[in-house]
């Protein structure tokens, strides 16, 4: 569980925090409808006007970054976030978190902000993780990288 006064440091030191944490339960319309929201979240990057159908990890980070003032990578892909920033060795809250999907050397990815670990599991708070705005783990052997804003 994660107390009060760290959740308070944590933004400090990540504003960007505050904003996604502030989404948590947005989440993608069943279909033939759409989520106005995640409509919105798409409107800063290659893909405005999509719909909440299109893979939206990496709008949601870029939205949520131009909250607080941070030029994103303005594309929808995931793995565009790799060129993006300052690589960091390691990870710190609130960092960018690349990760591969399907296979390591293809285009497809996902994005979120990094929390925590929890064993061999690296904790996302992101979009589009699960169709909605929520923590979710993923295998530590999928990052391929960690940004921070330059």
């Amino acid at each position: 569980m994660t107390s009060l006064r760290m959740i308070v440091d944590e933004e400090r030191q990540a504003p960007w925090l505050r904003v996604a944490r502030g989404e948590l339960g947005v989440r993608s319309f069943p279909g033939g409808s759409s989520n106005p929201r995640v409509t919105g979240y798409h409107a800063g990057t290659n893909i405005a006007g999509y719909d909440d159908k299109a893979n939206w990890c990496s709008s949601f980070v870029q939205w949520t970054l131009a909250r607080v003032g941070i030029a994103g990578t303005g594309s929808a892909l995931a793995r565009s976030w790799l060129a993006w920033g300052v690589a960091l060795d390691e990870p710190r809250v609130g960092c960018i978190a690349v990760l591969w999907r399907d296979d390591k050397h293809s285009w497809k990815g996902h994005v979120g902000f990094f929390l925590r670990f929890d064993g061999e599991t690296v904790v996302l708070l992101g979009g589009n993780q699960l169709e909605a705005v929520r923590e979710h783990g993923y295998p530590r052997t999928q990052v391929l990288a960690w940004r921070w804003p330059a």
